[in-house]
């Protein structure tokens, strides 16, 4: 989220400045497009900042947006340009990657200085906002839309509506503080994760060392690691605890809820006795083998960093599929 936080606050320098500039946004993205939705960049006319996938067509499109500022006929209303990446298609990017994107383009000037500050405000601050652009207004929202994370309807060639929920769109939540969360808390850190950080353990020294992540918890026992975690189609629940029996507890508070990940580091034979003692328990066998255990793909990791990229490869692959 650094990223985003960098592009709006390049922005609100330049509209302090009475500059104008161009917002280009992805609203649509499929295929192979190296674009994806909620990329942005924001154009000056001397410099820009962020990117909407690069190449090609990003230099192109960089072009039009400088034209808009220069020239003030240009400047009459937002626009959706669609770019597909093969050659001989009705609006080729100049990419064969295959896939398409589309774009927005809206121009920002000092009137919407309060609104690019709103904004930075919320992301420095973790708050809840959401931004809806129109080929009629730029507007923020002191919540989160109600539709999804990226909305994006084009009613007709002249009316579209966009809406994007700004800062993090996933909660990673780590459950114990060791070697191995320090690690992944640190490559974590530069993806789009809010990431909490739990331990029963006050006096960790990893614990202390961890500055990668937005807040820690020490709590009484992990018996009660179910108040702090609540269910969610963008969650993501790491298990790294310093030993089994810390395991099945975790699992215990949390097999009846519903997350996009749910991972438990330990060995094969480990695990699989632990979730057969579990099941031959009564505890839901369909649950329990939604687990990813052992955790992180297989690129026979050793290192507390060798396994954080091992886990963090596999998120990634869940949250993108």
């Amino acid at each position: 989220m650094r990223k985003e936080l960098e592009i709006w606050q390049f922005a609100a320098e330049k509209l302090k400045r009475n500059e104008t500039v161009v917002l280009l946004t992805v609203t649509e993205s499929s295929g192979s497009s190296p674009g994806r939705e909620g990329f942005k960049m924001i154009v000056a006319r001397d410099e820009m900042h962020g990117s909407i996938g690069g190449g090609v067509m990003e230099i192109t499109l960089v072009k039009l947006a400088e034209l808009r500022i220069t020239n003030y006929e240009l400047r009459i209303k937002p626009e959706v340009i669609e770019q597909i990446h093969r050659k001989n298609s009705t609006n080729p990017s100049g990419m064969i990657c295959s896939g398409r994107q589309t774009i927005i383009f809206f121009q920002l000037d000092s009137s919407h200085l309060q609104s690019v500050k709103t904004i930075i405000s919320a992301l420095e601050n973790n708050q809840i906002c959401s931004l809806r652009i129109s080929n009629f207004k730029f507007e923020i929202l002191d919540k989160q839309s109600e539709k999804k994370n990226f909305y994006f309807e084009k009613t007709d060639e002249n009316e579209f509506v966009y809406e994007e929920n700004l800062g993090f769109k996933n909660k990673l939540y780590i459950i114990g503080g060791g070697h191995c969360a320090l690690a992944l808390s640190e490559i974590m850190a530069k993806m789009d994760f809010f990431i909490s950080l739990f331990d029963d353990r006050s006096d960790l020294n990893t614990l202390a060392k961890n500055e990668f992540v937005h807040e820690k918890q020490i709590i009484e026992s992990y018996k009660k690691i179910g108040e702090f975690i609540e269910s969610g189609a963008n969650n993501y629940v790491v298990v790294m605890t310093l030993g089994y029996k810390f395991d099945e507890i975790v699992i215990r508070q949390l097999l009846d809820k519903n997350f996009k990940y749910f991972g438990v580091l330990g060995s094969k034979a480990k695990m699989k006795t632990l979730l057969k003692s579990l099941q031959n328990q009564g505890l839901n066998k369909n649950k329990l083998a939604q687990i990813k255990t052992p955790i992180g793909l297989s690129i026979n990791s050793h290192t507390p960093e060798e396994i954080a990229v091992s886990i963090a490869a596999e998120i990634i692959l869940i949250k993108n599929s």
